[in-house]
């Protein structure tokens, strides 16, 4: 045509070509949206209302991550923000702000609702706070975990991890695996609740053998049946013995020549270190870390990696001197040993661990309460178990010897925000269950800190883990000796005074609450 037509517009043909393209596009758009507004007005396969609380942004990748799903109907969006109401995404209204969420609902008679906000976000938080335990089902994302096991759009239930201020610590799982595959690891304080997720994340890198060690019987027994289930494969080994004593440590590890040791040993509950049992944690804690830190460069295993506690910055408890002491006994230890590599870890409260309020909480609300909380504005940084466990493997892993690491733990949580939403969350309300003000106990803090005031930090390779930078001087081979003969020499019932002296010769900002 174009060759036997003078006059004729060539530009016909690549303007039809893109009119077929837009024509055939549009259909097939039509189509599709007419198709899927059917499916949403018919309410196919049984699907459950759902409402998504979030921004704009936040609400379009929960509807994105949600579509095709045959579980789930969006109904509506709930914003906090003023000014996206009246809007849509996607064919999906914005109903109103979360203020009136609970009117949102009941008037659309929806039951469940996402909660498409970061965790530890502001949002999610006050969403927890102001509905858990209310006819309202709060849901969220899987996590990541979940996905790489199962990629399905199956949504969770929301719980008390999710009232953390940060994102989830990830690990650089192929990294740990090279290091780990084929080792022999021992960890003592096997049977606690750290202790326990240490053993269950270093035997999933395929370890060859692990050696677990605790003074309780029934922890390391328990712990036994665990491992020899799900990792069969593994050479597991199981000591009930006390870290106080170095010569069955020393025995214990030239049998085995572990390549890494973690240390998670040690008498942790504050209040009961803090009187009657002063000396305990001072055995336990001080000398226990000694005796391991020493096994570990005489064995000469490769990495040594102590369990510490937010609690031993400008503490103000026995045991939180105790463990800034033996942070101070490990950095002495590596200036000793060149060998091995000799590392601490410090982290916050763990989220259900033995002795933590969550479980007293738990109890408490069993009871029927009232909840005690020692006071209104006492504050904690929390984590998983499972993240505390991860963190102190990574540090070990990253560690450059007489380092100690700490966590970037976000924002704090208030304790009293806590009990409220374990309240809510039993079903119950604090009419039902009141709560209660004690007051702080002996060597409790108001505030934890991270840092002490001579104390910085430096960024990492992993971007939650920070290295902290110090400028108090290392004990001696001599202070070493007279730390051990000091502990030693306070004997089976020393005057609270004098060990209070003694310990702050040896932890300078050691302060005794009200002293």
């Amino acid at each position: 045509m174009v060759l036997r037509y003078p006059g004729f517009a060539r530009s016909v043909f690549p303007i039809f070509g893109l009119l077929v393209l837009a024509m055939l596009a549009g259909a097939r758009a039509t189509w599709r949206s007419i198709a899927e507004q059917r499916h949403a007005r018919s309410g196919a396969g049984g699907q459950s209302s759902l409402i998504i609380v979030g921004t704009l942004e936040e609400a379009d990748q929960a509807l994105r991550t949600l579509k095709g799903s045959q579980g789930w109907q969006v109904v509506g969006i709930v914003s906090p923000r003023e000014q996206d109401v009246s809007q849509s995404l996607q064919n999906v209204s914005v109903l109103g702000t979360v203020e009136r969420l609970g009117d949102i609902a009941v008037a659309h008679n929806v039951h469940s609702v996402l909660l498409a906000s970061a965790p530890g976000s502001a949002l999610r938080r006050e969403a927890l706070l102001r509905w858990s335990g209310s006819q309202l089902n709060l849901l969220t994302m899987p996590s990541a975990d979940h996905w790489l096991n199962t990629p399905t759009t199956d949504l969770r239930k929301v719980d008390l991890e999710d009232l953390l201020g940060r994102t989830p610590v990830a690990l650089d799982a192929g990294d740990l695996a090279e290091w780990l595959s084929g080792q022999t690891v021992m960890i003592t304080g096997a049977g606690g609740s750290i202790g326990s997720e240490l053993c269950r994340q270093v035997a999933r890198f395929g370890v060859s053998r692990l050696v677990c060690v605790d003074v309780s019987e029934a922890a390391i027994y328990t712990l036994e049946q665990e491992l020899r289930i799900a990792h069969p494969e593994m050479l597991g080994n199981y000591y009930t013995a006390n870290v106080r004593e170095l010569e069955r440590m020393l025995a214990i590890a030239q049998k085995h020549h572990p390549v890494v040791i973690f240390h998670a040993a040690a008498y942790k509950h504050v209040p009961l270190m803090e009187e009657s049992n002063e000396v305990e944690a001072l055995r336990t804690n001080v000398l226990g870390t000694l005796n391991l830190a020493r096994v570990a460069g005489e064995c000469g295993a490769q990495r040594f990696v102590l369990v510490s506690t937010d609690k031993a910055v400008n503490p103000t408890s026995i045991m939180g001197a105790s463990k800034r002491l033996a942070e101070r006994v490990v950095q002495a230890m590596a200036a000793r040993h060149p060998d091995t590599e000799y590392v601490a870890v410090r982290f916050g409260n763990v989220l259900g661990s033995s002795g933590s309020v969550v479980p007293l909480f738990t109890s408490q609300i069993a009871r029927g309460g009232p909840v005690t909380v020692t006071h209104p504005e006492i504050v904690r940084y929390f984590m998983t178990i499972p993240e505390a466990a991860q963190l102190v493997v990574q540090a070990g892993r990253l560690g450059q010897s007489g380092q100690i690491y700490v966590l970037d733990m976000g924002e704090p949580v208030k304790i009293v925000e806590l009990a409220r939403l374990l309240i809510r969350l039993s079903g119950r309300t604090e009419a039902e269950v009141p709560i209660v003000f004690t007051g702080l106990r002996p060597g409790e803090k108001l505030f934890e800190e991270w840092l002490a005031n001579d104390e910085t930090t430096s960024a990492t390779s992993h971007p939650q883990l920070r290295v902290v930078q110090q400028t108090a001087t290392v004990l001696s081979s001599h202070e070493l000796e007279q730390l051990q003969a000091w502990v030693r020499d306070l004997g089976a019932a020393p005057s609270p005074h004098l060990l209070r002296n003694g310990l702050h010769d040896y932890v300078q900002e050691y302060r005794a609450r009200g002293a």
